[in-house]
């Protein structure tokens, strides 16, 4: 006899809505549909992002403690070799202060667009065996590293205290704009790169060499005049303006020094970037239009998911 529990799920199943897997024509068929999909499923967004963070830690003693670990450990390495090994220390007031705001902004990025390049392959059994919106692997990888970057903050605003240089006044309005920057951009590549791995897997290996370099590229451990200062002698006015302005349209370089002006307090004896609010409204701008090709692009690649998994 046929068993009425299986009978029932299968009527189950026969009652729920067909979900088309390609991409839907139209700003209203696509973007504002994958958004209520994604609201829809918010929960299950929720639970994605405590595993996330679970299994960083699992079978850990010190758990959550650890994702400390790294940032100060790079910290100590940059304040020790950087600062007083090489002297970059003697010319940046508040050494530490100006490399762990550097740090906390760039962990964020970095950890958010690795594990995010890595989320379709890593969820391949959830992907090939139920439906839910692809796009919260991404985004759970992305709230995962907002979490761990939330800790760090807390570090970071303790030590502003303890030196006597609490960030006050309009210089907080710089914080939410280079927040939002950072994760927008990294939004926008974890979507990205998500689904061109699953096609060719490589990406990764891409990713962490690119993050890397980018990290130098960032004005991290040295103050973005550096720059300026250290190219080739022989170069004309125009050519040194020219290298400037492509150092600068780097949208993290901009979310970077957005988070200096913040919580570097010391750094107001430092020259500053011009209109870097606005520069950071610029790119803002320019990220969401990246994030939704992005999301268009993920859209398209998702129906063979399951299939190239």
């Amino acid at each position: 006899m046929p068993n009425p529990h299986t009978a029932q799920r299968a009527a189950l199943l026969a009652a729920e809505p067909m979900r088309p897997a390609g991409p839907r024509k139209g700003v209203r068929g696509g973007v504002v549909s994958a958004l209520r999909d994604l609201a829809a499923h918010r929960e299950l967004l929720g639970m994605l992002v405590r595993r996330e963070i679970k299994a960083r830690y699992k079978d850990s003693a010190l758990g959550m403690v650890w994702s400390l670990g790294r940032p100060l450990a790079m910290l100590g390495i940059y304040y020790v070799v950087l600062g007083q090994f090489l002297g970059a220390a003697r010319g940046i007031d508040d050494f530490a202060i100006f490399v762990y705001t550097g740090l906390t902004a760039w962990g964020l990025f970095s950890d958010a667009v690795s594990a995010g390049t890595g989320s379709i392959i890593a969820n391949g059994g959830l992907v090939k065996k139920v439906y839910v919106p692809r796009e919260m692997f991404p985004l759970a990888s992305v709230g995962s590293a907002l979490f761990n970057f939330g800790i760090q903050m807390v570090v970071l605003i303790v030590a502003t205290a303890a030196l006597g240089h609490f960030p006050t006044g309009a210089r907080w309005l710089y914080f939410p704009l280079a927040l939002v920057v950072i994760l927008v951009y990294a939004t926008a590549l974890a979507l990205f790169l998500s689904a061109a791995n699953v096609y060719l897997r490589d990406i990764s290996y891409l990713i962490e060499i690119a993050i890397m370099l980018f990290f130098w590229v960032s004005p991290i451990v040295y103050h973005w005049t550096f720059m300026a200062t250290n190219l080739p002698a022989g170069w004309s006015a125009g050519m040194r303006s020219a290298v400037m302005d492509i150092y600068l349209a780097n949208p993290i370089t901009l979310a970077i020094l957005g988070f200096q002006r913040a919580f570097w307090v010391a750094g107001d004896t430092h020259e500053q970037i011009a209109d870097l609010a606005g520069r950071l409204g610029i790119v803002f701008a320019v990220g969401v239009a990246l994030l939704w090709l992005a999301q268009r692009y993920f859209t398209r690649k998702q129906a063979d998911f399951a299939q190239e998994l």
